[in-house]
């Protein structure tokens, strides 16, 4: 039998190893001349010869060679080889790794990991953004090490969200709500807000955690997520958002100035009532201006001056906050003195009654004698009803300014108006305090129209005939609604971006982003609803329906509940609404020129430029001009709804984002976040949406609007559209619009995922011979992405076509009971390697095409008469290598679980050792994901040499796979330089042996069975066995042959190949002795190994040593794949050193990258 030739050759001591001599320099220094084996496993292959193993002789046919000559050269020396092929014998070590000599001839495109890794340790984060880390990267340009950021949640997330969310609807409008909506809807309104915000932080903090996010927040969160277009449209509406916001706080901050701290300061005020308002809003343009102009400014001289305020800002917020609070529990028992002037039910201006206000139709006054008769007219009239003191007969009654302006005189018997006459004029308590259990009348809403008066809903009204805006009621300025207080509201809880914002300043970034974001929300929100309990249980309704405050002496409503003076609230929130101006006009340029320098929108390229420290200066000058229009529409109730809509936009896409990543499942996709779904994504842009068009319907069109032209703008040179008939039409549509935008470009790394193409073989009953393949890429794509299944059929396609659809039909078959979804290649080819080498030049179309192939190990190649099947394997290697693909190679493929069979427990361990693009990064990941394999824990093991420090290896490999947000074990194995050991000099030399036979023999078939048939014998106790290995499998995986292989290895026996040995062999299986033995056999029996195999040897050995001793129990082995080698006269000696280097695994997935990068930290 022709079909299995092996050698076991083993030198009897050192002197019989060349290069490995006792005199040799680099054993000198020894006391024995046995050798000394670098490591365990050595030792165990090559047993302890024994003493009574007979005379020692030298190896077949060859003297023992001569003692290695030593060249004395600048004081070091170096061995002469005796090998035949000297020509990488003498430095070779100098330039390569003795152990890792198998990956040499690739190390300049697939690095060492040490190397790697140290590369990527010295990456900082930058605040230009993810494009720019990846263009720096990719050509490795130097970088200064920049100051390590090193702020925590607290500073760095927390306290930020805190003063962006606080602002100046909760000093200024919140009270406002509140008496409108009654504290029920009030409730509602917040909840939902809050609600809003929490789900969109969630969805923010797993696409914040997704990789190392630059500054930039949500714009590159967005644009990296859902592309350019969504990115760019959403970039600008979260931009004019926040120019709208700065906006939004300057007037805040210019209503608190005119109003409540210097009203004399106004520029226009109107002597008719009718006009304030308009005077109001010209006051507020003029001044509004003036603090734009003059915060632009200090944002222009120096963000520093900004940052070093904000402080400042924020512990005025937090002041008046407590203040708030203490002022609220005060009035529990002590309640503050603000009383309310009423007529009726109707509430009263403080402003109008004059400078002593007083709240009486009249008053009494001393009589002077002697009395005019005139004026002594019923003295004991009672005009203000049971309010008013008795007058006594020495007093008289004088009217008050309130009679003059329902009477237009001061005489007691002027016609007065007929609700003035009718009612009397009462004093309340503004602020009962918090055991009044005024709270159940502000439970309910009272919402207004336009010119309504205020009015308390406790007392009876008297219909009025006529209502005078002359009169010093207070009147509603606007009409209100539960959608418009909404609209209103919401700008009081953005904020939340300003973590993510900040991204670039955090120690740890993936950590502080959730934990700070959501805790600033969950803050913020029990503050907003405990504040609209506490406001609706202390304050009178009437009073919180006055906007101004004009009912409690032009007092800011929220100032009268403060301890331990109003003043505290005034001048708290005009500072930290100041702040928040600051902040936004410091954010906005910069987030425009982020969007500039991205160049996606070309319109916008000059605002990419700034100072020479970077500052955006014309980006300055553009928000300025936006946030002047703004200012220009004057009011705080219509900029809001505004902005809101901007917000909201936002954080709808932010919520779709993240709902559409975690439903598409990219690879890419793994969030160290952990606590989000897609149906809480979908929840809150719902709610977006439909608080969006709750709070202004016509505003969010205009968004929508704007945001769509964006889109289109961005997209202009999109595919045309091209309707077919019914839904098919529409699909052939979607489907060649996408493959021609998947044209456009290379995939981006994110985008990555393995596009398979699963090479299967047939039999001749036209049976799948390793099904088991299609199972394992079932599992690699969970369900996902692109899948062909080829074959290729030997033959003439014009005789084969119906085989060639016999057999796809056979693969189809064969993908429905996997349940895999994709397609079938059938080729027909006169050779198998070039029906290969077609396939994967051709399958796929467009941008949808493979990127990694899978293909079984060819089954017992050694055993083989046909070297076709071991050829085509690595010319196969060859051809996906040119085609710059990914190639899986899964070793002893029937012992892989099928998808019923799930791991229960277990590792899948990765031994990275050289980097080819991060495949063995992500496939564990990919497996993980399916059901068989989800319960198994993950091992990277990567090697160390001498020159490398392990401790800092394993310190940087962890920091990078935390980056990658993957969850591993990390063990880094130091492999110490050895001496070449006996065992790989024999296995060496068994290779070279065997190879040498079988390429040099030319002798009949009947003459070439008798020699193997002699090789055979010979070997037939000392058969080399792989355990587990593929060698003596049959077609399915079934044992064929000798099943012995685990024994045999302890029952070895290891003899000197010598002449006399093979010529008593030969005289035993009767060969006449006459007979002429082959030329190439003689050689065979002379050969020297090449240097270079036995290095190859060594690294194969030495690497399979560490990775049986420490992924013997794994239930998968991921191992790089080497090369094969660039000259094919050494294709066989390669699959020996793949034998040797998978050699006791049970399974093993051969993983060599395509030379693209498929994984990445960034987000």
């Amino acid at each position: 039998m022709a079909s299995s030739v092996r050698f076991t050759v083993t030198p009897t001591k050192a002197e019989d190893v060349p290069g490995l001599s006792d005199t040799s320099p680099d054993l000198s220094s020894r006391s024995s001349g046995r050798v000394r084996f670098g490591s365990r496993e050595s030792v165990n292959r090559s047993e302890p010869l024994s003493e009574a193993s007979g005379a020692l002789t030298s190896t077949a046919g060859v003297d023992t060679p001569d003692r290695s000559h030593t060249e004395h050269g600048d004081g070091n020396a170096k061995i002469s080889s005796v090998y035949i092929n000297n020509s990488h014998a003498v430095d070779d070590d100098d330039f390569y790794d003795r152990n890792l000599a198998l990956f040499e001839e690739e190390m300049d495109t697939r690095p060492k990991v040490s190397s790697l890794l140290s590369r990527l340790a010295n990456y900082t984060n930058l605040t230009q953004g993810a494009r720019e880390h990846e263009e720096a990267e990719s050509i490795g340009e130097k970088r200064k090490s920049s100051k390590t950021p090193q702020m925590g949640t607290f500073m760095g997330v927390y306290l930020p969200c805190l003063q962006n969310i606080f602002g100046v609807i909760l000093f200024l409008r919140l009270t406002w709500v509140v008496g409108t909506a009654g504290i029920l809807q009030a409730l509602c309104i917040v909840f939902i807000c809050c609600c809003c915000t929490m789900l969109t932080a969630i969805s923010m903090s797993a696409i914040a955690t997704n990789g190392v996010v630059p500054a930039g927040g949500s714009y590159f969160m967005i644009s990296r997520s859902l592309g350019p277009e969504f990115g760019g449209a959403v970039g600008l509406c979260f931009y004019l958002g926040t120019t709208f916001a700065g906006s939004m706080y300057i007037l805040g901050a210019i209503e608190i100035l005119l109003m409540y701290m210097a009203p004399g300061a106004a520029i226009f005020v109107s002597k008719h009532p009718e006009g304030e308002a308009a005077a109001m809003l010209n006051n507020m343009r003029i001044y509004g201006s003036i603090f734009l102009l003059l915060m632009s400014l200090l944002v222009f001289v120096g963000v520093k001056y900004v940052n070093k305020l904000a402080s400042v800002f924020l512990a005025c917020v937090i002041i008046s906050i407590l203040s708030i609070y203490t002022g609220a529990l005060v009035s529990a028992f002590k309640p503050p003195t603000f009383p309310v002037c009423m007529l009726g039910n109707r509430i009263l201006s403080r402003h109008e009654l004059g400078g002593d206000n007083q709240c009486y139709k009249t008053i009494p006054v001393p009589q002077d004698p002697p009395v005019p008769e005139e004026a002594s007219i019923n003295v004991t009239s009672g005009f203000n009803g049971t309010d008013t003191s008795p007058a006594s007969p020495a007093t008289v009654e004088k009217t008050t300014v309130l009679w003059m302006r329902f009477c237009n005189s001061s005489e007691l018997n002027a016609v007065c108006d007929e609700y003035f006459a009718h009612n009397n004029v009462t004093e309340i308590k503004g602020i009962p305090g918090l055991a009044s259990g005024v709270i159940t009348e502000n439970i309910w809403s009272s919402f207004l129209s336009k010119g309504d008066l205020l009015e308390r809903r406790s007392h009876p009204t008297a219909t009025p005939i006529h209502v005078n805006h002359n009169y010093p009621y207070v009147f509603a300025d606007i009409t209100t609604s539960f959608t418009l207080l909404v609209g209103i509201f919401f700008p009081s809880v953005t904020g939340i971006m300003a973590g993510s914002n900040r991204s670039g300043d955090l120690k740890d970034a993936q950590r502080s982003i959730p934990i700070g974001t959501i805790l600033a929300i969950l803050t913020t929100s029990l503050v907003y609803l405990s504040s609209v309990v506490l406001f609706g249980a202390c304050v009178e309704g009437v009073v919180l329906r006055d906007k101004f405050g004009d009912s409690v002496n032009g007092n800011l409503v929220v100032g009268t509940l403060s301890w331990p003076s109003p003043w505290v609230i005034v001048i708290g929130s005009f500072f930290s609404t100041c702040g928040a101006g600051l902040q936004s006009l410091t954010g906005a340029p910069r987030l425009l020129q982020a969007i500039a320098k991205d160049n996606i929108i070309p319109f916008l390229r000059v605002f990419g430029h700034g100072k020479a420290n970077g500052e955006p200066t014309w980006a300055l000058l553009l928000t300025a001009f936006i946030a002047e229009l703004g200012i220009l529409i004057a009011s705080l109730d219509l900029v809001a709804p505004i902005l809101s809509m901007f917000f909201l936009m936002c954080y709808l896409f932010v919520n779709l984002a993240c709902a559409l990543q975690t439903l598409l499942r990219t690879p890419n996709w793994r969030p160290r976040f952990s606590y989000y779904h897609w149906a809480l994504s979908f929840l809150g842009m719902i709610i977006c949406l439909a608080l969006m068009f709750i709070s202004s319907w016509y505003y969010a069109i205009v968004a929508m609007a704007i945001a769509g032209m964006i889109y289109k703008y961005i997209e202009y040179h999109g595919a045309e559209k091209e309707w077919g008939d019914g839904i098919r039409g529409l699909s052939l549509s979607a489907a060649r619009y996408a493959l021609l935008r998947l044209e456009e470009g290379p995939p981006h790394t994110k985008n990555w995922r393995p596009q398979v193409l699963v090479l299967l073989k047939l039999d001749e009953d036209a049976h799948v011979k390793s099904p088991r393949l299609l199972t394992f890429a079932s599992q690699l794509k969970a369900g996902k992405g692109l899948t062909i299944v080829g074959t290729v059929i030997s033959g003439n396609f014009l005789h084969s076509y119906g085989e060639s659809l016999a057999a796809e039909q056979t693969l189809k078959h064969l993908m429905e009971k996997e349940r895999v979804k994709g397609f079938v290649q059938c080729i027909v080819a006169q050779k198998p390697r070039e029906g290969i080498s077609h396939m994967i030049q051709s399958s796929g179309l467009g941008g949808m095409r493979p990127n990694t192939v899978v293909m079984g190990w060819p089954h017992a190649w050694r055993q083989s008469e046909d070297p076709q099947s071991w050829k085509t394997f690595i010319n196969t290697v060859r051809v996906t290598t040119a085609a710059h693909l990914a190639l899986l190679v899964p070793k002893n493929i029937s012992l892989f679980p099928t998808n019923s069979e799930p791991c229960t427990d277990g590792y899948i361990d990765v031994w990275w050792i050289v980097h080819d693009g991060g495949m063995l990064m992500l496939l564990p990941f990919l497996l993980r994901q399916h059901k068989v394999w989800r319960k198994c824990g993950m091992r990277i093991f990567t090697v160390a040499q001498m020159e490398d420090n392990s401790i800092q290896m394993k310190k940087d490999l962890t920091t990078f796979l935390y980056h990658l947000r993957i969850e591993a074990e990390v063990e880094v194995v130091e492999m110490h330089d050895s001496d070449i050991s006996a065992y790989t000099y024999e296995r060496t030399l068994m290779m070279e042996q065997r190879s040498q036979m079988l390429r040099q023999m030319r002798l009949s078939k009947s003459d070439r069975e008798k020699e193997a048939q002699l090789v055979k014998d010979r070997n037939s106790m000392l058969r080399l066995t792989s355990i587990g290995s593929d060698d003596d499998e049959d077609t399915d995986g079934v044992g064929g042959g000798d099943k012995v292989g685990s024994t045999a290895e302890h029952r070895r026996v290891h003899m000197t190949w010598t002449k006399d040995k093979a010529l008593e062999l030969r005289a035993q299986a009767h060969i006449p002795s006459g007979c002429s033995t082959p030329e190439g056999f003689r050689d065979m029996l002379s050969i020297r190994p090449d240097h270079s195999n036995v290095r190859r040897m060594h690294t194969a050995v030495k690497l399979n040593e560490v990775i049986v001793n420490k992924s013997h129990d794994a239930r998968l082995v991921l191992l790089n794949m080497p090369g094969p080698p660039r000259n094919p006269e050494g294709d066989e000696n390669y699959m020996e050193f793949l034998e040797v280097l998978t050699e006791g695994l049970e399974r093993v997935l051969l993983v060599r990258g395509g030379g693209s990068e498929v994984i990445t930290i960034y987000s």
